[in-house]
């Protein structure tokens, strides 16, 4: 067992990276706490354990006594093999831990294992990776045993082992996808600028080409809509628009409602809202269904926006107007009011001088 024991530690130092010096130090405690347990010692007594590391050889120490027993060597030989075995199960979990942990903002693969309170649970070889309910797209189903891509949104140490959070909600999970489909987005040739998702409904995605000569949005869609198409299949058949992006707020504003035709902004840019006036047969296309185009849009240019029909901007207009001149009706009534009148004080006078 004494030399044994030195070889399992080296072994374990060089096949998972485990410092020997560790170990040795991990044993030698939980040999002294055993000792401690099974001999009789005075409670100020302390207990060590050393292990030669020329022979692998336990002893252990009541004060200056060393502790001499049929019964030590059966415990410190037990208790040295719990110790390297938990030690292992350690380095395993971090080893795991650091490879995930590595990875995450990245896309991974793996098989659907098991459903859980709604959760799925996800072979991904060396652990299993969560993709919770909040993370997953409400229109796509799963059957177990499939294989499904997920992002890796965290890695979190727990005493289990590392718990590995995979998402197909988040936003930058297209972002993933279009690198990987895309290599003008991969070599950064083009920038994604901004990403608004509504997952398993609709994504608008801002593209920027930094080489005048390469179309971004082309770039995006593919020969006859390949590389979009291979994207909406992974998602299931979620919507996707690509945005060309513009640092020119109103053409960006305008590229972002698309396809609806816009006839007039006015913009607050203090407030970095604005008011967007569209003909009465656009205003539905501006707004989408249940609101869902401008409220993407707006979270894709960063900027409030606010749509109206022409007849509807009028009417606002007017009860703007009735308003301001209401507040200024009502400022001059009440500042008259605080005016002497002078008729009334050259009465007074006439009355006080008839007295006299």
């Amino acid at each position: 067992m004494d030399t044994e024991l030195l070889a399992i530690l080296e072994q374990l130092e060089r096949d998972k990276g485990i410092d020997k010096e560790t170990l040795i130090a991990a044993v030698e405690a939980a040999v002294a706490s055993a000792a401690k347990k099974v001999w009789t010692v005075g409670k100020e007594e302390d207990v060590t354990a050393k292990l030669d590391r020329k022979t692998g050889k336990i002893r252990a120490y009541a004060g200056t006594q060393e502790i001499r027993s049929d019964e030590f060597g059966r415990i410190a030989a037990q208790t040295a093999k719990q110790v390297v075995i938990q030690k292992i199960r350690e380095a395993e979990k971090d080893v795991v831990y650091n490879e995930y942990h590595a990875r995450i903002g990245q896309i991974i693969n793996g098989g659907i294992y098991r459903f859980e309170r709604g959760n799925i649970i996800v072979d991904l070889g060396k652990a299993e990776g969560i993709i919770p309910k909040s993370e997953q797209s409400g229109k796509e189903e799963f059957r177990q045993g499939d294989r499904i891509r997920a992002f890796v949104l965290d890695v979190r140490k727990e005493m289990k082992g590392p718990q590995i959070v995979l998402s197909r909600a988040h936003p930058n999970f297209v972002r993933r996808l279009f690198e990987l489909e895309v290599p003008e987005i991969y070599e950064g040739i083009i920038e994604i600028k901004s990403i608004a998702r509504d997952p398993g409904e609709r994504t608008k995605i801002s593209v920027y080409s930094k080489d005048d000569k390469i179309d971004s949005v082309g770039a995006c869609v593919g020969m006859r809509g390949s590389r979009v198409k291979n994207i909406v299949s992974e998602l299931h058949g979620e919507k996707i628009d690509i945005v060309r992006y513009s640092s020119d707020i109103k053409e960006y504003i305008q590229a972002a409602l698309s396809p609806a035709e816009i006839s007039q902004m006015q913009i607050i840019s203090d407030e970095q809202k604005v008011n967007i006036i569209v003909a009465e047969d656009q205003l539905s296309l501006a707004i989408g269904r249940y609101g869902q185009n401008v409220r993407l849009a707006s979270k894709l240019v960063a900027w409030e926006l606010d749509i109206y029909s022409a007849k509807q901007w009028e009417e606002k207009q007017k009860a703007e107007d009735a308003e301001d001149n209401a507040e200024k009706s009502g400022d001059q009534s009440a500042q008259e009011a605080k005016e002497p009148s002078h008729g009334d004080d050259d009465s007074t006078d006439e009355v006080e001088e008839e007295e006299a």
